[in-house]
């Protein structure tokens, strides 16, 4: 495993960095009660498999990919970001760690992926463990506004639909750029607000599904200039995304046995709510999605 102790002692001192509490918190209860976990992706995978048999890498991927768009969208930012076999690849806000394990798989390059969540981020390690591909994949429990890496240390460095969950934008991207060579590359998809979108829906959107802050696409690419990122490029998923948000939907309802045996009844019709809500911002056209790229 690479430099491994190096980057778990780093990561425990960047813990302890204060953070803005309220932001933090609600982010991390949203995804203690997410309908895609580890127990989740662990019992649909023995669904389809049957228990008695080693998993390998590709078993999960049906199932641990909790972003927009499953691995092609992850290959698409890989490609975005010039992810080669010898990159050293940093996933920022890993989640369960599907991308990065796709990553490792795909391309043979080395990971670290960084999670706040301790649930997720504690999950992601026992998956990578359960599927051999802990000396590719370094799962590190962190704050994305202050990576415990040194400068120019990454060839690549990606994220996916998680600075929506992140006030301070500036700071993220300035970090990523931080931690990158000189010329390596910065991509990632977010949500995006579009001009419709009213304060109370944004409001709705922080207290319900912990959309910190929702930037424009113009925002963003003014962002990423900013943190000194060159050629940068912004796409418009909003129409891409658009079916898959209505298939998403409909899995998050086959899924109400388990997610209520999980978090109970009152819970499952919150959650139906609160992502119907969500979806129908999508179907107004007032949210949408972006995919973005940048040098540094």
């Amino acid at each position: 495993m690479w430099e491994t102790f190096s980057v778990y002692h780093s990561v425990r001192r960047a813990a302890r960095r204060p953070l803005p509490y309220d932001d933090i918190v609600s982010v991390i209860e949203f995804y203690d009660r997410h309908p895609i976990n580890e127990a989740q992706v662990l019992a649909a995978v023995a669904r389809r498999r049957g228990s008695g048999t080693s998993l390998r890498a590709s078993d999960l991927f049906d199932f641990d990919q909790d972003h927009y768009g499953g691995l092609a969208a992850v290959e698409t930012l890989a490609r975005r970001a010039g992810v080669a076999p010898a990159a050293r690849v940093l996933d920022v806000c890993a989640g369960l760690g599907g991308p990065a394990r796709f990553l490792a798989y795909r391309f043979g390059c080395r990971v670290a992926a960084v999670e706040l969540n301790s649930g997720r981020a504690a999950g992601a390690a026992r998956l990578t463990r359960l599927v051999g591909l802990d000396r590719h994949v370094v799962v590190a429990r962190a704050d994305a506004t202050a990576l415990p890496f040194a400068r120019a240390r990454f060839d690549a460095c990606l994220s996916q639909e998680a600075f929506l969950h992140i006030a301070d934008k500036a700071t993220v991207l300035g970090e990523c750029r931080r931690v990158l060579r000189p010329g390596g590359r910065l991509a990632f998809t977010d949500w995006i607000a579009r001009p419709r979108l009213g304060d109370l829906e944004r409001q709705r959107l922080r207290e319900w599904m912990a959309a910190t802050t929702l930037q424009t696409i113009d925002g963003y690419r003014a962002l990423l200039g900013r943190a000194g990122f060159t050629t940068v490029r912004a796409e418009d998923l909003s129409d891409e995304w658009r079916p898959i948000l209505r298939s998403r939907r409909e899995m998050y309802r086959a899924l109400r046995d388990e997610t209520i045996a999980r978090f109970g009844e009152p819970w499952y019709h919150d959650y139906q709510q609160v992502y119907g809500f969500f979806v129908g911002l999508v179907e107004d056209g007032k949210l949408g999605g972006g995919r973005f790229s940048g040098t540094a």
